[in-house]
């Protein structure tokens, strides 16, 4: 295959979270029982989104440039208290710091972002190339959710 244009993955990458999760993109039939799969395209490039559970969850995102899988990204989060946050706040929370996040153009680098009483903390280690990374949301001191992540490309 040939070399792939690292700034390009990502310009794709970042649109692709913004308008499948974050910008609440249509969900389409599930590939796996129960799961929850969202799909992007232009041109030559391809993503998916599937994952699974609601309040803790597990899923993986897979770009492919030209129907080849070229990088990946697993990821594995859970509400820790759900008497201070439900799933669809911390989901809203989610969703409204990464839209803020990809309009910077990026989804790496590490991230804060508060809204009312809750923050959004994302931090990471590593390029598109390999990664890995948490992002939490707190309430005051308290860490109400989390999530962990790595990836990379795939060759």
């Amino acid at each position: 295959m040939e070399q792939l244009n690292l700034p390009t993955l990502e310009s794709f990458i970042v649109r692709a979270k913004e308008l499948t999760y974050a910008g609440g993109g249509k969900r389409l039939l599930p590939y796996r029982l129960e799961s929850k799969d969202l799909e992007h395209f232009e041109g030559d490039w391809a993503y998916h989104d599937s994952y699974f559970g609601d309040a803790n969850f597990l899923g993986q995102e897979v770009v492919y440039f030209r129907r080849q899988p070229v990088w990946g990204m697993n990821y594995f989060g859970q509400v820790l208290r759900p008497e201070l946050i439900t799933a669809p706040e911390t989901g809203a929370m989610i969703m409204k710091s990464l839209t803020s996040m990809y309009k910077e153009g990026r989804f790496l680098g590490g991230y804060t972002h508060q809204d009312g009483d809750l923050t959004y903390v994302d931090t990471n280690e590593g390029t598109v190339r390999s990664f890995t990374g948490k992002e939490w949301i707190t309430i005051g001191d308290i860490v109400v959710y989390e999530l962990s992540y790595h990836g990379g490309l795939i060759r």
